[in-house]
């Protein structure tokens, strides 16, 4: 406990899932917390969760393909708590799923403004809090997709493949600030957004995905947010530019992920 005493984080898409478990598991180790979602009530029920913690934590409705808006969450850590040391880029969606050739614009350029572009804006208006405190740690979920591309997930593939190399690339121009960038790539992760509207729930999506990688279980949240403590604390001080691997093993393989009609996926909470 207290691995980040003292450190103010903001964390987008907070409200469910691994934005959820990491916002509670900082909180627990003494970072207050500014959680942004779009999803209110769920936002506001994981601030109840961090309390009761003992920890500090505020929300803050966010749209993160809006500049203004990732500005103002930011804004919100700095006056409420007079610091930035950690950014958590986690927000996202599958976005456009379905055969390349049936992927709309529209659907497509949504998918790459929430799970890329609002990337570059957690980056770009959290490296000015973090140079006036003497450094810091932007972490992004980045996912194994980006890593080995997956079938009928061509935008989320995409934009994930840009994290990686987007964290390269920041972290050399940070690096001498003391600003460490790095994302995290998960695997088959059971939450929200996963096993909404699955056959079977989440009961089902965990039986499902046990099987998909070497170690014979889902992904949980806390798997991720275990990660992210560890790259948001002093403990990874001399760690930037990676993309580190949360998978149960499943890289090691190829996965084909068949989506059966083209759509967008949206955020976990709408249905």
């Amino acid at each position: 406990m207290g691995k980040l005493n003292g450190k103010v984080a903001v964390i987008t898409g907070a409200a469910s899932g691994m934005g959820r478990a990491t916002a509670l598991r900082f909180s627990q180790e003494g970072a207050a917390v500014v959680l942004t979602d779009l999803n209110s009530h769920g936002g506001e029920e994981a601030v109840a969760e961090c309390a009761a913690a003992g920890g500090k934590a505020v929300f803050q409705r966010t749209d993160v393909t809006s500049e203004a808006d990732i500005q103002a969450a930011i804004g919100r850590a700095t006056r409420e708590y007079g610091r930035l040391d950690i950014m958590y880029n986690n927000a996202g969606v599958a976005g456009a799923v379905g055969p390349i050739e049936k992927v709309t614009a529209q659907d497509w350029d949504r998918s790459i403004s929430v799970l890329l572009r609002a990337v570059f804006f957690g980056m770009k208006y959290s490296i000015p809090e973090m140079r006036k405190v003497g450094g810091g740690s932007i972490i992004t979920t980045a996912s194994v997709a980006g890593l080995r591309g997956v079938g009928y997930l061509a935008a989320y593939s995409a934009a994930k493949g840009a994290i990686v190399t987007l964290t390269q690339a920041v972290a050399i121009e940070v690096g001498h600030d003391r600003i460490r960038v790095n994302c995290i790539c998960p695997g088959g992760v059971n939450t929200p957004l996963v096993h909404r509207g699955t056959r079977g729930g989440q009961q089902g999506a965990e039986e499902r995905m046990a099987k998909m990688q070497p170690i014979p279980r889902a992904g949980h949240p806390e798997d991720i947010a275990n990660m992210a403590l560890f790259l948001a604390s002093d403990e990874s001080e001399w760690i930037s530019g990676t993309a580190m691997v949360v998978d149960g093993g499943v890289n090691t393989g190829n996965i084909r992920f068949r989506v059966p009609e083209a759509g967008f996926s949206g955020p976990s909470f709408e249905r």
